[in-house]
């Protein structure tokens, strides 16, 4: 009975060429997108056991600000305050959604890998499982880095703050975090860029040779992605983003061709 009630939520079944048709695309969808929301919601519920210890890591960035700050400008004060009665639950539920999703990484970059290939061949499982190994921790590694950068992003804005006069700045606990947490999350999906390009080399989509035709526009694009994606105003955030985007598209070209090339020189065994 209940196996016939959820017959709507399972996937179309592939076809051998991986060829659906536009209502399949459809259920696909809906089946990757209801399987990476559960998996976001039970993360970020048990992630809620936590909170206190996940509020303090993510407010550690704003004390390192103020260390930097009162080194460099003494006269300057700041404190932190939650204006508003429903903020502390808002920011909540805020920071446990981002762990969350950065727990159930591995779920939804498979999710998206699978819709992106359906019916994958014995061979492209393969690639699968090395693109799930590398996108992974590219995430977190963006995750990290974009917590990392965040201190000195801080401390730059606020030594805007003129020291001579008396002036106190009062950073609202909530907004900074959903600062910290779009930060955090804008730099693991820049980083997983280069991995769905190499993806999607793998699987005939793009070849090297369309890389490296759209080689500048990527890298101006990842300026541009860089400065209008990163929540901060501070150039330090900006070029964070999108140096290690441009070097990872670079890699990602780079090992683009070598498969091109491998998928050439096989070429002719094939036919015979």
């Amino acid at each position: 009975m209940a196996h016939a009630a959820l017959g709507w939520l399972r996937p179309p079944k592939a076809t051998p060429g991986g060829v659906m048709t536009l209502a399949d695309h459809l259920r696909e969808l809906r089946y990757r997108l209801i399987v990476s929301v559960v998996a976001i919601v039970l993360a970020a519920t048990a992630s809620a056991i936590w909170y206190e210890q996940l509020y303090q890591v993510l407010m550690r960035p704003y004390l390192l600000a103020v260390e930097m700050l009162a080194a460099s400008h003494p006269n300057i004060e700041t404190t932190t305050v939650i204006s508003g009665v429903t903020a502390p639950f808002t920011l909540a539920l805020k920071v446990c959604v981002v762990a969350g999703l950065v727990i159930a990484s591995p779920v939804w970059v498979y999710q998206i890998w699978a819709f992106i290939v359906p019916a994958l061949l014995a061979k492209e499982k393969r690639w699968a499982l090395a693109f799930l190994a590398a996108a992974v921790p590219l995430f977190l590694l963006g995750v990290v880095i974009g917590y990392y950068i965040l201190p000195q992003g801080i401390s730059v804005m606020l030594a805007f703050t003129p020291d001579s006069v008396p002036i106190l700045n009062l950073l609202e606990v909530d907004k900074f975090l959903d600062l910290t947490l779009r930060l955090m999350v804008v730099f693991g999906l820049g980083f997983l860029m280069p991995v769905v390009v190499v993806g999607l080399n793998l699987v005939g989509v793009v070849s090297a040779r369309q890389l490296a035709r759209a080689r500048t526009y990527v890298i101006f694009g990842t300026f541009v992605f860089g400065a209008a994606a990163t929540p901060s105003t501070d150039p330090f955030s900006m070029l964070a983003l999108a140096l290690p985007m441009t070097l990872l598209y670079l890699v990602a070209e780079a090992i683009a061709r070598v498969h091109d090339r491998r998928v050439a020189a096989a070429a002719p065994e094939d036919a015979t």
